[in-house]
This record gives structure tokens, sequence and C-alpha cells, in this order.
């Protein structure tokens, strides 16, 4: 039998998900014409997944609004992995989760050339509510392209889907015609539409890329957007320190140097340093699902609820198949996510802890951290920052994380990290 606080972890993910399915369904019983005489027939096709699996197979709610409720169910639709997603970092090797790419030198510099298409499609954000989304590559969040600082990013970009778009990415790009913006190049790219955006991969940092198309709140809402990672080098880090911390060249010590590029190896993937650490990619979104212009459903990486907890022995054992599950952290590894807040229609999003407190780098683009020993941290839209976790004098067991808006968490921003 599972121990009893993972019976209760179960118990409160199954309730909270269950009001939020029960509501979703509601609201789409109200609204649903109005939102389909907007959005057309491809968004009408996913409205109309909003089935719910009862425990008792009868539809029933199993409970009023403040008492028990039956389970809601295993996601059916298997084509994105939230606890895949975590882990997954395109760098250019080999083809990864259908992202076709390449790595080779060109003129003396390294090139890591990827091909995106865009597409309508639908994503499953609890289960048995689908929502019509424009995604890069069919998944949102769009896939994570990783670099190393000083690289060249080479994107191939096709838009196959009805409406116009492009790819603008968050880091300092030198060359107007790449900043992917109706204005400049090729401008916004129509239907069956390419073309080829090069970047260089800088500043180091955590950073974001999304679609520039107007109006803007819709395509990224819609799902435009995803994480861009790019690995400091520490051979760079060695000649310019002060770049990458607040202190001024001549206060930098041969021990501070010697830490910052310790810091900057752990951060690259190319380094085995950086074997040590779980790196993971957390992109925070909502889903505005009747188009009033507020969300209905909040996430980690699209799907409420996905770091919950479902059905375990209580050792950590989860049935396989399991779709919710908290994210296993072993507590003798150090822990690194990538956060970045993609929301809209929402001024901020957060990230807490419980029980624990972390090392902030806002935007990434340090190797000291900016915010010391806090258990919150907030971010506008766009906003992104690294947080460095530290598990190994905490007992094993389930602690929980979550957006500090209420509202947020009980709507599907809540979840846990097992440590083991």
């Amino acid at each position: 039998m599972p121990s009893l606080p993972y019976s209760r972890a179960a118990e409160l993910t199954e309730k909270l998900e269950h009001r939020l399915v029960d509501s979703l369904e509601s609201d789409f019983k109200t609204t649903r014409r109005a939102v389909l005489g907007g959005i057309g027939l491809a968004g009408s096709a996913a409205l109309m997944g909003t089935g719910r699996a009862d425990s008792d197979g009868t539809g029933g709610h199993g409970g009023d609004a403040h008492g028990n409720f039956g389970a809601v169910g295993e996601y059916s639709d298997l084509d994105f992995d939230p606890h895949e997603y975590l882990y997954q970092f395109n760098t250019g090797r080999g083809e990864q989760e259908n992202v076709p790419q390449d790595i080779y030198e060109e003129n003396g510099r390294t090139v890591r050339e990827f091909t995106f298409q865009a597409v309508d499609t639908t994503v499953t954000i609890a289960p048995g509510i689908e929502f019509p989304a424009w995604a890069y590559n069919g998944q949102v969040p769009g896939p994570t392209i990783r670099a190393v600082e000083g690289d060249l990013i080479r994107v191939t970009f096709e838009n196959l889907g009805r409406h116009a778009h492009t790819i603008h990415p968050h880091l300092r790009n030198l060359n107007p015609d790449m900043d992917g913006i109706p204005t400049n190049g090729p401008g916004v790219l129509n239907t069956g539409e390419s073309f080829t955006y090069e970047w260089i991969a800088q500043p180091a940092g955590s950073h974001f890329y999304h679609c520039h198309s107007l109006p803007l709140k819709e395509h990224i809402h819609r799902g435009l957007y995803g994480a861009i990672i790019i690995d400091p080098n520490p051979e760079r880090v060695a000649e310019n320190p002060e770049e990458y911390c607040e202190f001024h060249r001549s206060q930098i010590t041969d021990e501070l140097r010697a830490d910052l590029v310790a810091e900057a190896k752990s951060r690259n993937h190319e380094y085995p340093e950086n074997d040590a650490v779980n790196e993971m990619v957390m992109v925070m979104n909502g889903f505005d699902t009747n188009f009033d212009g507020d969300n209905e459903v909040y996430a980690v990486n699209t799907r409420a609820f996905a770091y919950g907890v479902g059905q375990t022995d209580g050792k950590g054992n989860w049935q396989a198949g399991e779709t919710k599950r908290p994210i296993q952290i072993d507590k003798n590894k150090r822990h690194r996510v990538y956060l970045i807040n993609a929301i809209e229609f929402d001024p901020i999003n957060s990230f807490h802890t419980h029980s624990q407190f972390f090392d902030y780098y806002d935007h990434g683009t340090t190797l000291l951290p900016t915010n010391k020993t806090v258990d919150t941290v907030m971010q506008c839209q766009a906003q992104r920052g690294i947080i460095e976790l530290d598990y190994s004098n905490h007992d094993s067991g389930l602690y929980m994380f979550h957006a500090h808006q209420s509202e947020f968490a009980e709507l599907g921003w809540m979840s846990f990290f097992e440590v083991v």
C-alpha cells in the first residue's frame, strides 16, 4: 500500500484536477457556440475533446465542490510528455524529438543547425481537454535549443500554419534582418513560405524565443514559444571574468576567477562537469480555453498537474505509462532549473518551493547568483532565470513547488519533487 503522505498527495492532485476539468466542461457548454464562431473549424475540432473518465464510470461528479472526488484519469494523448520535455536539449547533434539538426564548423565557428515548422494542431492541457494551438514542430512549448556561447544558431523555419508567423529570439542579435519581426528582414512568413534565421549564441544564459506576428498576445498564447539555453564558454570566462559577475576586473582574485570558470564548466553541456548536474527546463504557461482574455488553466510545460502525484507504491515506483508523477530528485546531485515565464493575460507568474531555499540567477547571464537563499521568485512575461537546488540534507519524500498565486496553483500549476 502507498504510504500516507503519498496517498494524501495523490488525493490532492485528483481533487484539484477533477475540479479543474469539471469547471472547463461547464465553461465549454456555456461558451462553445461563441468561441466556435471566433476560431473557425480547426479550433472547433479541438474543443470537441472534453470528455472525462470518472472512477465510477457514470460521468457523475463523485462528490461536491468541497468533498471527495473520483479519479479524473490519465492523459490519452501521449505525443508530448512533459516529463521527457524537462530533459530534452536540442544541441545540433543527431535528430532529437523530431527536430532535424546538424552541427559543423564554418569559417572557424561552430554552427548548430535546426529545422522548425509552424503548424496548427491541438495539445492536451488536462485529461480529456484539448486546446487549439499554433506550435513549433507540433509541440507546446517548442523544442529547447541549446548552444555554446559564440556558436552560430541557424534555424530554417517553414510556416505550415494558416496564419503568418515568425521566430523572434531574445538574444543579443547584431543583424536586424534576423530579428523575426514584421518590419525587418523577410517580415512575417505566410503559409508555405520559409526563411533561414541566423543568430550568434550570446549572451550566456536562459533565453526565450517566440512568434512576433500581430496580434502578439494571440500568437504567444496559442503556443508559439520555447527556450534557448546558451552555455557559457569557460575559456572566455577565464579571459573576461568581469562580464559574468558584478565585480570590476580589478576586484577579481585568482580564487574568484577559478570559481567562475568552474561554474561555467558545470553549465556547459560539452564539459564532463555538467554531467554531475540534473538540468531541467520549465516553461510556465497558461491557456485561455474560452478565448475571453483570461486564463482558465495554468501549468508548467503545458499539462496541468503533470508533476503531481498519481498511482505509486509509496516507494517511488510509478505505474508504467503513468503521466502524472512528481519529478524525481537524487539528493546526492545538484539540480538546476532553467525557468521561463511564457504566460499571457496575467502580469506576473512565480515559482515557490516548500521546505527549501535556492539561489536564483536572473536571466542566467551571471555566474554568481543575483538572489541568494530565496524560496520564491517572480517573473513577468518573457522573463527567465536559473534556479539552483540542493536537497542533500533533506529527508526522502515529497516536497511541493508551485506558483505562489493561489489561483494558478489550484488551476494546474502545482507540482511535487520526490527526493530519494
